[in-house]
């Protein structure tokens, strides 16, 4: 993995966060070449189909499924490093931290979270129950076929929280640390988990290290996106959320989702999470928050508004702290 100073990766994430904000991920480019988490999960599948046998003992899956980690990281970042070698020695280093950036911000997912939750929003409005539930589909997991419209805006909110950690905040934290390569590995490590990380028979044990891993990198993120969500909240609404944070955080069956769920939760006073249906099966998860349980749509255009608050105070404080390190340094 090829390291730089914090003077070049903090400047690479705050200008990956501005540039993702303003045009995001070209859709030509998708059609062409695809987008590199879908590269990432081609590895991670042909990986998986290989490896993964259901007849091997459980102990050597979850062996196979270290080694299976292990090649997820090094492949991507290995040749993310080599690339970046080859870069900076053909272009001036001023040139390449743009590249860098450049290349970067296809792994945040600021306006297409927003576009997908946005979409949510507009179904419900122009096409009803129907609509919001297939949209909303789209982006949750959990059944929608007989969502009303607060379990539907409950969940677009939950999923645009926990995907501001996920999907914004917690590529950028790695890639203010260690620049590009950071983000991909990041990226790599989260793929592999929303792909092998289940507890089921079939990857329990072979996606256990991919799922542990995934919790570890998202720690800091999650703690980091609920505070930016606070932040960008009402002076007023601060000791409220804080304590909604520190009480409801730890009630969520995730270690980090918890944390920006119950921010959203306390900032909108609405409740979250609480049970939800997954093929059938009714889960007895607790609420997360102490407001209504009868969200609504405009509950879900404030969730919104509060969200691009968020992820423009993120990006000041990149800057910030970007500009500051130049100026020290």
């Amino acid at each position: 993995m090829l390291f730089f100073p914090l003077s070049i990766t903090l400047p690479v994430a705050a200008l990956a966060a501005g540039m993702e904000a303003l045009w995001g991920y070209p859709a030509p480019l998708l059609n062409v070449i695809g987008h590199p988490v879908m590269w990432v999960g081609t590895l991670i599948d042909r990986l998986e189909r290989a490896l993964n046998r259901a007849d091997t003992p459980e102990r050597t899956r979850r062996l196979l499924g270290f080694v299976t980690l292990a090649l997820i990281i090094a492949i991507p970042v290995t040749l993310t490093s080599l690339l970046l070698g080859v870069g900076y020695t053909l272009l001036p280093a001023p040139v390449m931290l743009l590249v860098q950036a450049a290349l970067a911000s296809t792994l945040v997912a600021q306006r297409s979270l927003w576009q997908h939750v946005r979409a949510v929003a507009t179904a419900l409005r122009h096409n009803g129950l129907t609509g919001g539930r297939k949209a909303v589909s789209m982006i949750v997991g959990r059944d929608t076929t007989t969502l009303d419209e607060a379990g539907i805006v409950r969940a677009a909110l939950e999923s645009l929280a926990e995907n501001f950690s996920d999907g914004i905040v917690a590529p950028l934290f790695w890639t203010a640390l260690f620049g590009l390569p950071g983000a991909v590995f990041y990226k790599s490590v989260n793929t592999a988990d929303s792909m092998i990380g289940h507890l089921n028979q079939r990857y329990g044990a072979f996606g256990m290290a991919s799922a542990k891993l995934d919790d570890l990198i998202n720690l800091p993120a999650s703690r980091l996106a609920a505070l930016c969500l606070m932040l960008a909240s009402p002076r007023q609404q601060w000791p409220h959320i804080w304590r909604t944070i520190t009480r409801d955080a730890p009630r969520h069956r995730s270690p980090n989702a918890g944390w920006p769920e119950a921010a959203m939760a306390a900032a909108l006073n609405t409740l979250l999470a609480g049970p939800r249906s997954y093929g059938g099966k009714l889960t007895k998860d607790p609420w997360i928050g102490s407001g209504t349980s009868g969200a609504t749509v405009t509950d879900l255009d404030r969730g919104l508004r509060l969200y691009r608050r968020a992820c423009g105070l993120l990006i000041a404080g990149l800057l910030c702290v970007a500009l500051g390190g130049m100026i020290a340094g």
